[in-house]
């Protein structure tokens, strides 16, 4: 059981899918970790909580007409937690990001922003007013990972350990170039560059991990769904098996299946 009920600034809060048809997307989660989705009204429509045993794991919103018309595909957006949206993103600006939207309340649960660093990654800001974001993390079918993809990984470092106070370390696990991305001395998330030919036509992005028991049996299940898998599922020494896949509507994620600690195998 990893149950939260606070959320320190500079945390990854929240995986939010925006997709063209919530109702397949609805049905797809819930064949694939079990998502159970709870419907809310908003000013923007229906907002959809996605729960385990009645605590919220994630979130799924219709794209906007104004989003579908400018060929926007369906994708998941970063939150990332602070104690004020406001001077978050008068300090994104500062850094060299730009503040797309916002900061504006939501409806008396929080007050959000959506900002791009300076390598043109989007992310949200979340300033918590009643609802921190995901309320079980780390465990079968919840979010246990959150990875930067970006083709200017020193930008990267330097914007947002000025805006969040994050650190950085070199991962000694990986077989890649990696570097774990900390908050307080605690490894919280990734930064993977986009180096090589394979990156050619993927923008950068942050990817939320979601935690499984088995890798593979998720990528078969995915593809029984309608989805599939943009990378299959492969070994990273000594940290488990992974694999990036996409629902049916193209949205992608990665799920893990962690490895034994050693002598547990």
């Amino acid at each position: 059981m990893s149950e939260r009920t606070e959320l320190l600034p500079g945390s990854f809060c929240w995986p939010e899918l925006a997709t063209p048809d919530s109702p397949k997307a609805k049905a797809f989660y819930a064949g694939l970790f079990g998502w159970t989705p709870v419907d809310v009204p908003s000013s923007g429509g229906t907002y959809t909580f996605f729960q385990l045993r009645g605590l919220d794991v994630a979130a799924c919103r219709t794209l906007s007409d104004h989003e579908k018309a400018q060929g926007i595909p369906s994708y998941f957006m970063t939150y990332i937690s602070t104690a004020s949206t406001d001077a978050s993103a008068a300090k994104a600006a500062q850094l060299g990001g730009k503040v797309l939207f916002g900061p504006f309340d939501v409806e008396g649960v929080g007050r959000m922003a959506v900002a791009q660093d300076p390598g043109g990654v989007v992310f949200a800001l979340w300033e918590a007013r009643g609802h921190i974001g995901a309320r079980l993390v780390g465990e079968e079918n919840t979010l246990c990972w959150t990875e930067l993809v970006t083709t200017d990984p020193e930008g990267a470092k330097e914007f947002y350990s000025g805006l969040f106070g994050w650190t950085w370390k070199a991962s000694e696990s990986s077989p890649m170039e990696y570097v774990e991305i900390h908050r307080e001395g605690q490894a919280i998330g990734g930064l993977l560059p986009m180096k090589g030919k394979w990156w050619a036509d993927v923008p950068p992005h942050w990817m939320p991990y979601v935690f499984v028991s088995d890798c593979d049996a998720t990528a078969a299940k995915a593809a029984q769904l309608g989805g599939g898998a943009a990378v299959p599922p492969m070994d990273i020494p000594d940290v488990g098996r992974f694999a990036v896949l996409r629902d049916d509507q193209g949205a992608h994620f990665s799920v893990i299946a962690m490895a034994p600690p050693p002598g547990k195998a």
